[in-house]
């Protein structure tokens, strides 16, 4: 099952950190993918997007410096938001958990094992 599994991960965020010891607790080695080294495309973006079922708006980091530079809003549409992230990779929410054509944002880390 692992190797079906990946993790879009920041080693330096603790709900990544979490959602990656729950999968291993839970017997899974995911493939992880560090996606501020390794940035997802906008269509890998649009993918996420359509795999959580939720609005583009739901896994930008509106926080971010990035956000405000890139002249995101919360009526951005998805291809802005797709092309947004993956120049600035810092601008999605994470950890972002993939299972076959699910996935599940670990916001509370549980909710990753929905699709295990």
């Amino acid at each position: 099952m692992a190797a079906d599994v990946i993790i879009y991960h920041n080693p330096k965020c603790a709900k990544s950190r979490e959602t990656l010891q729950l999968l291993r607790d839970h017997g899974v080695e995911p493939q992880v993918v560090k996606y501020l080294e390794d940035p997802p495309s906008p269509q890998r973006v649009l993918d996420f997007i359509d795999m959580l079922g939720v609005e583009p708006a739901q896994i930008v980091r509106s926080r971010e410096k990035e956000y405000k530079k890139v002249g995101l809003s919360a009526q951005s549409s998805r291809n802005e938001v797709a092309h947004a992230i993956a120049a600035y990779p810092v601008l999605l929410e994470r950890p972002i958990v993939v299972r076959g054509g699910k996935a599940r944002l670990g916001r509370p880390p549980e909710r990753v094992l929905e699709i295990l």
